[in-house]
């Protein structure tokens, strides 16, 4: 099962569904993972993200699930084994993760955005000045003193870092989380303001 952040892999072309821009059947290839999204489909596909050759190009579509042939979780592009294997590990986002998988965490982490995308495909989408995207995903609150921990190491790497806490309700900003307490959770069904990022009532 696959989940928001996720990349997958589909088994052709035509597994890949949606009202998508040209420059999709020139850039994307099955060879090339998907990145799950967050939105609903009562028919029960996978939504997707394309990304293109520019950081400018993006695409949704949509999966059949029956159509997956792999899934690569940001989780398990952490692993320091994996980080010293990428042939751009001189580069300070993946010095910046490795510094970070050397810590002992009370949590599971991993890595999306460009970063993960290159660790899982070692196409070279990102740069020296690419941010680290990372990903939490719990199903309980979060000790909010191991969270400041955690922000203030990252925010000594030697790139810019930004934490999405994932929630069974959906995702939001690790720090708007520590600066208001309240945050702009993203959901399946758009946007919702809470204070109660991890309740499901």
């Amino acid at each position: 099962m696959s989940s928001p952040h996720d990349l997958i892999w589909v088994s052709d072309r035509a597994a890949l569904q949606g009202d998508l821009p040209e420059w999709v059947a020139s850039q994307w290839r099955p060879a090339l993972p998907l990145v799950v999204r967050r939105d609903v489909d009562e028919g029960g596909r996978v939504p997707v993200g394309v990304r293109g050759l520019r950081r400018d190009l993006r695409a949704a579509g949509w999966v059949d699930p029956r159509h997956i042939r792999r899934i690569v979780s940001p989780e398990m592009l952490s692993d320091p084994a994996r980080l010293l294997a990428s042939p751009y590990i001189s580069q300070p986002p993946l010095q910046a993760a490795l510094q970070l998988a050397q810590q002992a965490w009370p949590w599971s982490w991993g890595i999306a955005g460009s970063v993960g995308y290159t660790l899982a495909t070692e196409v070279p989408v990102l740069r020296d000045s690419s941010d680290l995207d990372l990903l939490i995903r719990s199903h309980r609150p979060l000790d909010n003193t191991e969270l400041l921990r955690w922000q203030t190491f990252i925010s000594q790497l030697p790139c810019r870092v930004d934490t999405q806490i994932g929630t069974p309700r959906g995702g939001f900003a690790l720090t708007e989380w520590l600066r208001e307490g309240r945050v702009m959770l993203k959901t399946p069904h758009g946007p919702l303001l809470t204070d109660r990022p991890w309740s499901t009532e």
